[in-house]
Order: C-alpha cells, then sequence, then structure tokens
C-alpha cells in the first residue's frame, strides 16, 4: 500500500476521533467531573415561576426592605421592624453553585428581627441565599448572591 497525502488525512483525522471520545469518556465517567443542576426537579420548579414574582412583588411594597448582610460572625438576615418576629415562617435556602453537597435549608423561628447563618456553617465563596417567608398570610421571597 502505497501512503499518499489522502492517507494521511484519513489517519489524522482518526486519531483526532479517537482522543476526542478518549475526552468525553472520561468527562462522562469520572466523578470529579459531576454535571450537576441547581435543582434536581428543575422543570418541575417552573410551576412556580408566576407565584415567586408575586412574592418578590409584595417584597417590594414593604415599608423597610429586608437585608442581607455579611457580619464577622456569620451572615445576617434583617426583617423589617414593623414584624411581629414571632409570626414570621418560612425557611432561609443556601445554595452553592460550585458544590450541591454544601446547599442546605434553615428554617425561620425568630425570637427578635434578625436571623443570624453561623459562619461555622458556611464555607468561604459564593452563595445564592433565598429567603422564602410568609408574615400575616402574605408570601414574600428575596433572593441575593453574596460572596462570603
Amino acid at each position: 500500500m502505497k501512503f499518499n497525502w489522502g492517507t494521511g488525512v484519513v489517519i489524522a483525522f482518526g486519531l483526532f476521533m479517537t482522543f476526542i471520545l478518549y475526552f468525553v469518556m472520561k468527562v462522562q465517567t469520572n466523578s470529579a467531573y459531576d454535571n450537576e443542576l441547581v435543582e434536581k426537579d428543575y422543570y418541575k420548579q417552573e410551576k412556580f415561576v408566576d407565584e415567586n414574582m408575586a412574592k418578590e412583588a409584595n417584597l417590594k411594597l414593604l415599608p423597610s426592605p429586608v437585608v442581607i448582610k455579611k457580619v464577622e460572625e456569620g451572615i445576617q438576615v434583617l426583617f423589617p421592624e414593623e414584624f411581629n418576629p414571632t409570626e414570621i415562617k418560612g425557611k432561609v435556602s443556601l445554595y452553592r453553585p460550585s458544590n450541591q453537597k454544601l446547599d442546605s435549608e434553615i428554617t425561620i423561628s425568630l425570637t427578635n428581627s434578625h436571623l443570624l447563618i453561623p459562619k461555622s456553617s458556611l464555607v468561604g465563596g459564593l452563595w445564592d441565599i433565598m429567603i422564602d417567608f410568609e408574615y400575616q398570610d402574605k408570601a414574600y421571597l428575596k433572593k441575593e448572591t453574596i460572596y462570603f
């Protein structure tokens, strides 16, 4: 068999395909390259988009805002002073975009107008915080991204 430029192109193309397939298989089988979604039931969450938009609109109508701030002890969530803290019910969801295993939820149970998420339960980096709460049968939702 004579080796010419056509044979060389076919061999090069075959080697390139093998190279690409090797890396595709490596990424699919290695757990270090975990391809995870933000939510396990991501498509079911789509049903709640309108409801969440209404909750966010309710939040904008509050006389004073819900504030999320970084403090030395951790992350502090300040609810409006006008609210009776014992009537605030809901949850705070902490999402870590880089690692789903660090995600957590905290049930809101207050005696004063602020909630402290301790530094010991957080790893440094980017956090998506979602506060979904009710006060006097009205629902509110606050989303914020914070670097801790």
